[in-house]
């Protein structure tokens, strides 16, 4: 009789979310990309001093690059440290980077970067999600769907305590 082996669930550890990219960009649909970093990168990463604010990808000679993700510089690096930021190469299969390419070209989206984190507590990966800008009644529409879930929630727990 064969053990059965227990399922291995993909545990990742946050590092950092753009907010800001559900706000500004309609996600259409998301990659998991590995990241070329260097080592005190990665220990700054360790201790979550990044920033994905303003962090895009762009597609180059057939490369993917990060542009604008801010790793704060590690306390510790000395001579060895990193500069802040930096264009960062994405690690994605050919027919994805050509997949991407084509829909960038087509359809006017933007790749943006949605979140940061380390699989299994060893790879540090990136989450990119092909986004269509919103328009600015668009993101009216967003605030006032998410402040009446705050008012509902709100009535709600008042009406729990009477």
């Amino acid at each position: 009789m064969k053990k059965k082996e227990p399922e291995k669930k993909s545990v990742y550890v946050e590092i950092v979310t753009n907010k800001k990219a559900r706000f500004n960009f309609e996600l259409i649909s998301f990659f998991e990309a590995g990241i070329v970093l260097t080592g005190s990168e990665v220990k700054s990463l360790r201790e979550k001093r990044a920033n994905l604010t303003d962090a895009f990808a762009q597609i180059r000679k057939g490369e993917v690059f990060l542009q604008g993700f801010h790793i704060t510089p590690y306390k510790n690096g000395g001579y060895a440290n990193h500069p802040e930021v930096r264009p960062r190469k994405l690690l994605l299969k050919k027919n994805e980077i050509l997949k991407l390419d084509k829909q960038l070209k087509e359809k006017g989206l933007a790749l943006v970067a949605t979140k940061c984190y380390f699989k299994e507590n060893k790879h540090a990966k990136i989450e990119i999600a092909l986004g269509k800008p919103k328009k600015l009644y668009d993101k009216r529409e967003s605030l006032q769907k998410k402040e009446a879930k705050i008012e509902i929630s709100r009535a709600l727990k008042q009406r729990s305590r009477n």
